[in-house]
């Protein structure tokens, strides 16, 4: 039986909305929110860490783990906290992972600052259909935000990214031999088609910026996606995914 709130100020409404709103709180609190029935039955079976299910009235639960809460409200309640323009009845709150200490290995795929969530979000949706690992620098767009999940069909609940200080990263590719190799419009660079990237640590870079100086400097060896001469850049997900690609096969 779900229990049922209808006040807009009621703590746990508040408290979503903070979640949706702070990285910070989300990090503060060990908890974010997902959106959408597709992402509940991901969560289902895959995600262990589901906490609390909000329902809007007349949408349909499937079956929930004994110890998850599930709550009703009216579907205006549901309109207003929902990001979504045409709400699907659910959200629901999951608790972070926790966080151990980073597996850095070759055949990673490093994103450095990249700040949009749907690039974020896709790339990590590639990533885990390619069983690519993937590491973020700390200026990365936070994975648990709504737009990430979104953006990610789920993957980030099958498969949860890493993060990492970039001197922590640099330490662990000297003292284990890994081959740094970024993604670059330099004399340096050799043709993407042409070079064998699968036991690297493959760095892409932010959308505005590149990639940051100092890992460029790191860098054994540069590759670059050949395109017309017209043309100086992709879009970071679309990179990321022919980077990824030439990865495994």
């Amino acid at each position: 039986m779900a229990d049922r709130i209808t006040s807009n100020q009621n703590p746990l409404l508040r408290h979503i909305r903070k979640l949706q709103a702070s990285r910070a709180y989300r990090e503060e609190c060990g908890e974010f929110v997902c959106d959408g029935f597709k992402l509940l039955d991901e969560a289902l079976k895959w995600y262990p860490h589901l906490k609390t299910v909000i329902v809007a009235e007349g949408a349909q639960l499937p079956p929930l783990p004994p110890d998850v809460r599930a709550v009703e409200i009216p579907a205006s309640l549901m309109q207003s906290l929902s990001s979504m323009k045409t709400p699907q009845g659910v959200i629901f709150t999951c608790s972070l992972p926790e966080r151990g200490a980073p597996q850095i290995r070759g055949g990673t795929l490093l994103l450095d600052r990249v700040q949009d969530p749907g690039n974020l979000g896709t790339i990590l949706r590639t990533a885990d259909a390619f069983g690519v690992p993937v590491l973020l620098t700390n200026g990365c767009a936070d994975p648990y935000s709504e737009k990430t999940l979104r953006a990610s069909m789920g993957a980030v609940l099958r498969t949860a990214p890493q993060s990492a200080e970039l001197s922590e990263i640099l330490n662990a590719c000297k003292e284990h031999g890994i081959r740094i190799t970024a993604t670059a419009l330099s004399e340096r660079a050799t043709d993407l088609r042409q070079t064998q990237i699968g036991d690297d640590l493959v760095v892409i870079g932010s959308e505005g910026q590149g990639i940051c100086r100092e890992l460029l400097d790191a860098s054994d060896r540069q590759v670059i996606i050949p395109m017309q001469p017209r043309c100086e850049s992709l879009n970071a997900a679309v990179a990321a995914a022919l980077v990824m690609w030439n990865m495994k096969y």
